[in-house]
């Protein structure tokens, strides 16, 4: 060990107690490099179980690690509750994350997961890393791939506690009771499901994941994405490990599925996979602090003071902004707002939203009323490579939008809205990730390798944002963050 293993087990015996008594810490800040933009890191956020009951045989384990106990650091694998790095470092940050964690500070929770990650990391021997990456995780997958073809996880979620013997779960999924057992009995391995009395059972996570936006989740996961992924050695190879044109149809996606179609088009040309793709960007957004709300982007402060109706009666527009998710919430969350709030999407985005109010108001009324006034929003079709047409608007938001494009598409689009703007008064909202050098979160990294894999393009570094931006005269106003979240708002105004 690096560090003197008696005071290592003394700080997780302290932790154990603090989570038992529900202390707290503040929260971290979140560093950026411009001492002229701060970043806001509220502590509002809640962890899903209890710290206690890892903590509790943590400290029983770490005292058999320190008589040299047969077995013991495999057991403090298995338990994954601190981070990587001089263990001494690991437990106060340890202690630190648990007491934030039991008070519901924001990223707490997250913060504990990757403690956990790094603990593993710093205990295993490169067979073990081995055997849990190549053997484990995998096989992991493959088996909830299955569950969803078989409806595992719904069947013992409706079972309640109590869960299913091997027998009655092989009559209601159809898999024979030996193979049944041997793929169950790896998800318990995995802590995905728990085994007593001999009834395999639920828990909070697989219940979780027999939900339809996570088993779509998974079958795009498992069939779209993995594949793209295994092919990163053989598609780099022969391409002598250089980086795809950004943009290019030549990536690893096409050739994983022998497609030379855009990702987009080719989910059109796939059914189901379009619908699974919503359905996993719905998942990816959910139990995250949205951009609008109280802690994370100071909307009340930066966006409705000062908000003049004589200069536009428009306080938001949503730049292709979908179906309207964040508009929808913006509006809720925000219900006294002044001003007119804009969706924008392409034509036949907005006429599915318009015709999905048409329905809803028709099912809820004989009136035949205008479905764009029973929005709170105005839709508005536009495609964002032309000019914009709402001018002085107070704000434009941009969410996960130039991720999807190159430097110079960007660029193109951020040309296309800054006439629109009215100096001194309009921001553009760009909501995206910020990759840091230096500490990465694993979020940052595997959406950016997901953008990689599927689009061959990037997200990118603060540097790289400020350099997009300052090629159109904008220049950025402040980076805003939430603990726990890897996105960020990037505020920027004309310069």
């Amino acid at each position: 060990m690096a560090t003197p293993v008696t005071f290592i087990f003394e700080a997780l015996e302290s932790a154990g107690k603090a989570c038992e008594q529900n202390e707290a810490a503040s929260c971290y800040p979140i560093l950026y490099t411009n001492p002229d933009s701060p970043i806001f890191n509220p502590c509002q956020a809640r962890i899903a179980t209890p710290v206690t009951s890892i903590l509790e045989p943590l400290v029983s384990t770490g005292k058999a690690y320190e008589q040299d106990e047969g077995g013991s650091r495999e057991a403090l694998i298995d338990r994954q509750a601190t981070i990587a790095t001089p263990v001494t470092s690991i437990l106060e940050s340890l202690a630190s994350a648990g007491k934030a964690y039991e008070r519901n500070e924001a990223g707490s929770r997250e913060a504990l997961i990757e403690l956990g990650r790094a603990l593993v990391t710093q205990l295993e021997i490169p067979s073990e890393f081995l055997q849990r990456t190549f053997w484990a995780e995998p096989a992991q997958s493959a088996i909830i791939r299955i569950a969803v073809d078989t409806h595992l996880f719904q069947h013992l979620r409706a079972a309640g506690p109590h869960g299913l013997t091997p027998h009655s779960l092989s009559q209601k999924t159809g898999i024979d009771v030996p193979l049944l057992s041997r793929l169950a009995r790896h998800l318990v391995a995995m802590h995905l499901l728990a085994f007593r009395n001999g009834t395999f059972r639920p828990t909070p996570l697989s219940n979780g994941l027999a939900e339809e936006n996570y088993q779509h989740s998974i079958s795009f996961c498992y069939d779209t994405a993995r594949p793209s992924f295994n092919n990163f050695p053989a598609h780099f190879k022969s391409r002598a490990y250089t980086s795809p044109e950004l943009g290019s149809l030549d990536g690893p996606f096409q050739d994983a599925h022998a497609s030379p179609l855009p990702f987009f088009e080719w989910l059109v040309a796939n059914p189901p996979n379009q619908t699974h793709f919503d359905s996993f960007m719905s998942a990816y957004r959910a139990g995250k602090r949205n951009w609008y709300e109280s802690g994370f982007y100071p909307v009340s402060e930066r966006l409705i003071a000062g908000f003049d109706p004589a200069i536009s009666d428009v306080l938001l527009v949503d730049v292709g902004g979908g179906r309207g998710h964040d508009v929808l919430g913006f509006a809720a969350a925000h219900a006294d707002h002044p001003g007119r709030i804009v969706l924008q999407d392409r034509e036949a985005v907005i006429a599915g939203v318009l015709s999905t109010s048409n329905s809803n108001s028709n099912s809820n009324s004989n009136s035949n009323s205008n479905p764009d006034q029973q929005l709170p929003f105005t839709a508005l079709a536009h495609d964002f490579f032309t000019p914009q047409p709402i001018l002085h608007a107070r704000a434009y938001s941009l969410h996960s939008i130039l991720h999807d494009w190159s430097d110079e598409d960007s660029i193109r689009i951020l040309r296309n809205l800054v006439p629109a703007l009215k100096r001194g008064y309009s921001r553009v909202l760009v909501n995206e990730i910020v990759l840091s050098e230096e500490k990465p979160t694993l979020a940052a990294t595997s959406m950016d390798l997901m953008m990689l894999a599927h689009f061959a393009v990037r997200e990118r570094t603060e540097l790289e944002w400020a350099r997009i931006l300052g090629a159109v005269g904008l220049r950025i106003v402040c980076v805003w963050a939430f603990p726990g979240v890897a996105e960020r708002v990037i505020e920027a105004e004309l310069v």
